[in-house]
C-alpha cells in the first residue's frame, strides 16, 4: 500500500481482528481505543492522505471533542514515537496525515492479494490452488475487524470487512464442493446458514451438498424454508439461481453432480490430478499395431461415450505392459488425471470392488468421512465425481466383468483401460483387444534391448533359440534376458544352452505359461541356496506385500541379512520392491514360488514352521499394538502364545501406524491361517487386531475374516476359537445396526466359552449383550448383562474391563434416569482406566461420563467430557466413535437450546459414519430434525425425520414411535 517514498520495512500491522503493530517482532504500544481508530483509518486509506476533518468526522462522528484537531495532532504524535526509527512512516501534508508503509505489512493487503490469485486459480480451473489460497487469506482473521474501536468510520469498515469475510467462505465452500468434499461442506453450511438465515447464497450451497451427499428430500426442504423466511420477514420471493436450483433438483439434472462451479465448463481441470500410472519400461519394443488400435479407441472417449478397451492374454503376455505403455501416450488427452489398480485378478484373493473405489475417491480428493459405506453408494459417488473430467482408467489384471463394472466412470470424456486373463466378452460396449506372444523380430528385438546389440549382434541364431525357447512371451524374454545382462561372462550361446537342457521339455517351452515357468526355473536355478530358500518360503503368504520385518521373521533371520538377501533376489527380478522396506511378487512368480516350495523344500514341514513364524510375528507385533492402546487388559494374557516377540513400538501414534499400515496383510494372514494348527493363533489375531473393525476404513475386510475363521472353527469343532470369531462377529454386527444376528452370535459366543471355560468371551459377551440392549432401549436388560460381564471381569483381575463395565451401567443408569448413580460409577470407570494409563480406553470413559452429565443436565461438563473423549477417539483414529461422539454433542447443545450447534455436531457425525450403523444413523437425523426445528426450518426437519422414520422402521426398532410422534404435528401444520 502506498509509494515507495518514506516506507518502512521492519513495520508489521493487522486490522482483521484487533488493529495491532509490530516493528520486527516487537508488539508496539498503539494507544488508547480513539488513537488506534486513527492508525486504522489510515492505513485503510491505501497510503492516501486523510484530511484532519475527515479524520474527525471518522473518529467521533457529529460529535467531535472541543479540541479534536489538537486531539488528532496529539494522537499522531504518540503513534510516531511508538513508531521508533520509522516514525518517518506517519507523514503531515495538505492538512492531514498519511501511512506510508509496505503492502505486504498490512494483514488485508495479504489477503486481498491472496484472494485476487485465487480468483486467477479457479479462472484457470486450478480448484484446489484456488481452495488452499483463499483458506489462508481467511487463516489471516482473528476475530472481529477493527475489534473495540470506536466511531463510525470503524464501524462501517467493520462491516464491510464482515460482508467480505462471509463473501470469501462463501467462494471457499463453493470450492469445496467443486472438490467433493459435500459431506464436509454440509456441516460447515448448516451452521452459517443458521448464523446468516437470509443469506441466499449459503442456501443455495447447503441445497446443492445435500443433494450431491444423496439427501435430496433435504435439499428441496432447504428451499421450502428460504421461500417461507423470505415471505415471513421480507415480503420477497426467492431469488431467480435459488429457484432454478430447486427445480433443477426436482427434474434430477444430470449436471449437478458434476464438480463444476458457476461460470465453469465441465471440461475444466479436475482439482486433483491423479497421476498413478507405473512407469513405462524405457525398453518398450512392438506391439505397434495394438498401440495404434487401442490410441484409436481412447480417442473416441472425446465424442458423446466413453470409451472401454480390454485388453486379454494369457500371463506374461505383456498385456499390463502394453497398457501402460499406451496409457502414457494418451495422458495428454487426459489432463484431468490417471486412476490405476491392481485388480489382483489371478490372486488367490482379487481387489474388492469397493475397497478400490474407496481408494479412487481418496485419489480425487474425497476424504474418509464423505466415501459411503455401501458398494453402489460408492460407486455413484465415483461417477459424480469423474462427471465433465477427462479421466483415464487403467483397471489392472482383471479377474472378470462383474469386477470391473462398478470400477467404471460411465461418463463422457473418460476412457478405462482393462487386461485380463480372461476375454470380457460380457462387458458391455468394451472394444476388445486379444493380446498374442510376440513375433520372433519383436522378441529378438526386446531381448537385444536388454541384453545389448554388441552380445548379440555375433549370436544371432543363439539369441532366437532363446526367444523362441521363451515361447515368445516378453515376460519370460525380460527375465531370461535380464539374467544374461547381470552376467558378463556368459555368452548367449550359454544360455540358450540352459534352456535347452531344462528337463528336455524344449517343445513345450512354447506353450504359454510354460515358458514362463521354464525361465523362472532358469532364473531359480541361478540362486544361491538361501536365496532359492527365500524365494520359496515368501511365496507362501497371502498378503498383497511383505515388509521387512515380516519377511525376516518368516525367513528366521535378522532385519539386515534378510534385507540384503531379499535385495539380492530383487536385483534377479524374480522379486519386486514395492517401496522401501516392502516387497512383492509379480503374481506368476508366486504361483511358480509356491510350486517350488511344495516340490523342493524338504522336509514339507519347513514350509509349515515359516507360515507359523510369520502367523507369529503378525500376531505379537498387533499384541504389542493391543498393549499400547489398552495397557492393562488381561484379555492379550489368555491369547495363544507365541514364539516369536514382534515388533517393539517406541509409543502409540507408531504402534498404530503399523497396525493400519499392516492392515492388508494382516487380514489375509487371518483367512489364510483359519485352518490346523493356525486356527487358534488366527482367531485370537482377531482380537489382537480389532481395531481395524472398529475404525471404519477397514471394517468390511475385517468381518469377512471372522466369518472365514467362525465357520473354520465350527467344522474343526474347535469351541474357543469358534467363541472368539463369534465374538469379533457380534462386534462387526452390532457396530452396523444388525441387532438380531449380533444377539444371536453373543448368546452362542457365550455356550461355547461356558463349555471349554474360556474366560475372553465369557466376559466380552455379556458386554456386548447389554451394549444390544442399551441400543434396543431395553435397559434394566442391559444392566443385567453389564454386571454379569463386572463380574467376569473381575473374577479375571481385568481392571480395564472393569471400568468398561462400570461405564456402561453408568450409560444404562443414565437412560433410566439414575443420574447420580450414573455419574459415580462413569467417574470410577474413568479413574481406573486413568490410574492404568490408558489413552484409547480413556476416551470411552469420557464418553460414559459424557452422557451420564447430559442426563444430569449439567451440560457445560457433559461438554468437556465428550470434547476430551472426541479429541481422543480421533488420535486413535477410530473414526466410527468419533462420529458417535459428534453425535451425543449435537445431544447436549439440543438440550442446552443451542440448536446451531447442535445441527453442526450432527452433520459432522452424519460425515464421519457412526458406531451403530444405520440406527444410529436414524438417530442422528431425529436429532438434526430437532435441531433445524429451532433453527426454524421445519421443512429440513421433517425430511430428516422422514427419513430416519423410514430407517427405523426397516430395522424395527423402538425409535420409530418418537419419530412418528414429531412427523404428527408437522403434518398438521
Amino acid at each position: 500500500m502506498g509509494g515507495d517514498q518514506g516506507q518502512a520495512h521492519q513495520l508489521r500491522f493487522t486490522v482483521l481482528g484487533p488493529v495491532r503493530a509490530w516493528r520486527g517482532e516487537e508488539q508496539l504500544n498503539t494507544g488508547s481505543p480513539q488513537q488506534r481508530a486513527l492508525l486504522a483509518a489510515l492505513l485503510l486509506r491505501d497510503g492516501r492522505t486523510a484530511t484532519a476533518q475527515e479524520l474527525v468526522d471518522g473518529l467521533w462522528g457529529s460529535e467531535p471533542p472541543d479540541a479534536a484537531i489538537a486531539t488528532l495532532r496529539t494522537y499522531a504524535s504518540r503513534l510516531r514515537k511508538s513508531f521508533g526509527p520509522d516514525a518517518g512512516a506517519l507523514v503531515s501534508e495538505s492538512g492531514g496525515y498519511a501511512l506510508r508503509v509496505h503492502s505486504e505489512t498490512l494483514d488485508l493487503d495479504q489477503a486481498e492479494h491472496l484472494a485476487a490469485e485465487a480468483e486467477k486459480a479457479r479462472a484457470v480451473g486450478e480448484r484446489t490452488a484456488a481452495r488452499d489460497l483463499i483458506t489462508r487469506a481467511l487463516d489471516l482473521w482473528d476475530g472481529e475487524p477493527l475489534a473495540g474501536l470506536p466511531g463510525p468510520y470503524a464501524e462501517n469498515q467493520r462491516t464491510r470487512l464482515l460482508e467480505w469475510r462471509l463473501s470469501l467462505v462463501e467462494t471457499r465452500l463453493a470450492l469445496e464442493l467443486e472438490l467433493g468434499h459435500h459431506a464436509e461442506a454440509t456441516s460447515e453450511l448448516t451452521a452459517l446458514t443458521a448464523a446468516h438465515p437470509l443469506r441466499e447464497r449459503l442456501r443455495e450451497l447447503l441445497m446443492l451438498a445435500l443433494y450431491r451427499s444423496g439427501r435430496q428430500a433435504e435439499a428441496l426442504a432447504v428451499y421450502a424454508d428460504t421461500r417461507r423466511l423470505l415471505a415471513d420477514d421480507l415480503g420477497v420471493d426467492p431469488r431467480p439461481e435459488l429457484a432454478d436450483l430447486q427445480q433443477r433438483i426436482l427434474q434430477g439434472d444430470a449436471s449437478l453432480s458434476a464438480h463444476a462451479a458457476e461460470g465453469q465448463t465441465k471440461s475444466q481441470p479436475a482439482f486433483v490430478q491423479p497421476a498413478q500410472l507405473p512407469a513405462t519400461v524405457a525398453d518398450f519394443t512392438g506391439r505397434a499395431g495394438f498401440v495404434v488400435e487401442l490410441s484409436n479407441q481412447l480417442t473416441t472417449a472425446e465424442g458423446s461415450v466413453m470409451a472401454v478397451s480390454a485388453v486379454a492374454g494369457i500371463g506374461g503376455v505383456g498385456k499390463t505392459t502394453l497398457a501402460v505403455h499406451v496409457a502414457h501416450a494418451a495422458r495428454h488427452q487426459f489432463p484431468d488425471g490417471q486412476l490405476y489398480v491392481d485388480l489382483q485378478g489371478a490372486g488367490p484373493v482379487v481387489a474388492e470392488p469397493g475397497a478400490v473405489l474407496g481408494s479412487f475417491l481418496r485419489a480425487l480428493g474425497t476424504p474418509d468421512e464423505a466415501i459411503p459405506d455401501t458398494l453402489d453408494d460408492r460407486a455413484a459417488l465415483y461417477r459424480s465425481t469423474l462427471a465433465g473430467r477427462r479421466i483415464l482408467t487403467l483397471l489392472d489384471n482383471a479377474h472378470d466383468a462383474a469386477q470391473v463394472r462398478p470400477l467404471l466412470p460411465g461418463t463422457e470424456g473418460c476412457a478405462a483401460l482393462i487386461t485380463s486373463r480372461s476375454r470380457m466378452v460380457d462387458l458391455e460396449s468394451a472394444h476388445l483387444v486379444d493380446l498374442d506372444v510376440m513375433s520372433p523380430e519383436e522378441a529378438l528385438v526386446l531381448f537385444t534391448r536388454i541384453v545389448g546389440q554388441e552380445r548379440v549382434a555375433s549370436e544371432r541364431d543363439a539369441a532366437m533359440d532363446v526367444v523362441a525357447a521363451c515361447g515368445f512371451l516378453p515376460l519370460a524374454i525380460r527375465i531370461a534376458a535380464s539374467r544374461l545382462a547381470a552376467r558378463r561372462t556368459w555368452t548367449v550361446s550359454v544360455l540358450a544352452r540352459k534352456l535347452a537342457d531344462q528337463r528336455h521339455r524344449l517343445d513345450e517351452l512354447q506353450a504359454g505359461d510354460l515358458a514362463v515357468k521354464a525361465t523362472f526355473e532358469l532364473g531359480y536355478d541361478q540362486l544361491e541356496p538361501q536365496q532359492a530358500r527365500a524365494f520359496r518360503l515368501l511365496g507362501l503368504a497371502d498378503g498383497p506385500d511383505i515388509s521387512l520385518a515380516a519377511a525376516a521373521a518368516m525367513l528366521d533371520l535378522d532385519v539386515y541379512t534378510a534385507e540384503t538377501l531379499l535385495e539380492s533376489i530383487v536385483d534377479t527380478s524374480l522379486l519386486e520392491s514395492a517401496a522401501p522396506g516392502r516387497y512383492r511378487f509379480h503374481d506368476l512368480v508366486r504361483l511358480y514360488a509356491r510350486a517350488c516350495a511344495e516340490r523342493d523344500e524338504l522336509p514339507p514341514s519347513e514350509r509349515d514352521a515359516a507360515l507359523s513364524r510369520l502367523l507369529d510375528f503378525y500376531l505379537a507385533s498387533s499384541v504389542r499394538v493391543f498393549a499400547h492402546a489398552r495397557p492393562g487388559d488381561r484379555m492379550i494374557e489368555h491369547l495363544e502364545e507365541t514364539h516369536h516377540p514382534g515388533l517393539t513400538f517406541p509409543d502409540r501414534t507408531a504402534a498404530i501406524d503399523w497396525l493400519f499400515t499392516e492392515a492388508g496383510c494382516l487380514l489375509a494372514a487371518i483367512q489364510q491361517f483359519a485352518s490346523g494348527g493356525t486356527l487358534r493363533r488366527a482367531a485370537d489375531l482377531l482380537i489382537a487386531a480389532k481395531d481395524l473393525g472398529e475404525s471404519g476404513a477397514n471394517s468390511r475386510q475385517y468381518e469377512a475374516a471372522t466369518i472365514v475363521v467362525g465357520e473354520a472353527a465350527r467344522e474343526a469343532g474347535d469351541a474357543r476359537a469358534e467363541g472368539r470369531a463369534r465374538m469379533m462377529m457380534t462386534h462387526t454386527h452390532w457396530m452396523a445396526s444388525r441387532f438380531r444376528q449380533a444377539e444371536a452370535e453373543a448368546q452362542r459366543a457365550i455356550q461355547l466359552a461356558h463349555s471349554v471355560g474360556d474366560p475372553v468371551p465369557a466376559c466380552e459377551s455379556p458386554n456386548d449383550r447389554g451394549i444390544i440392549a442399551l441400543y434396543q432401549k431395553r435397559y434394566e436388560e442391559s444392566e443385567r448383562y453389564f454386571r454379569q460381564a463386572l463380574d467376569a471381569f473381575r473374577a479375571d483381575d481385568n481392571l480395564p474391563g472393569v471400568a468398561g463395565a462400570l461405564g456402561n451401567i453408568s450409560r444404562a443408569h443414565a437412560a433410566m434416569g439414575r443420574v447420580e448413580s450414573a455419574i459415580e460409577l462413569a467417574a470410577e470407570g474413568v479413574a481406573i482406566y486413568s490410574s492404568l494409563g490408558l489413552g484409547l480406553r480413556v476416551a470411552n470413559g469420557r464418553y460414559a461420563m459424557g452422557l451420564a452429565l447430559l442426563q444430569a443436565e449439567r451440560y457445560p461438563e457433559a461438554l468437556e467430557q465428550l470434547i476430551a473423549a472426541l479429541a481422543l477417539f480421533r488420535d486413535n483414529r477410530q473414526r466410527l466413535w468419533e462420529g458417535s461422539t459428534h453425535a451425543r454433542l449435537a445431544e447436549v447443545h439440543l438440550a442446552a437450546r443451542r440448536p446451531a450447534e447442535a445441527a453442526t455436531n450432527a452433520e459432522q457425525a452424519l460425515a464421519l459414519r457412526l458406531v451403530g450403523g444405520e440406527w444410529r444413523r436414524g438417530t442422528v437425523l431425529t436429532v438434526l430434525g430437532k435441531a433445524l426445528q429451532g433453527l426454524g426450518q421445519l421443512d429440513r426437519a421433517r425430511a430428516c425425520w422422514t427419513e430416519a422414520l423410514a430407517i427405523h422402521e426397516r430395522l424395527q426398532t423402538a425409535e420409530a414411535e418418537e419419530v412418528r410422534s414429531l412427523l404428527a404435528p408437522t403434518a398438521t401444520a
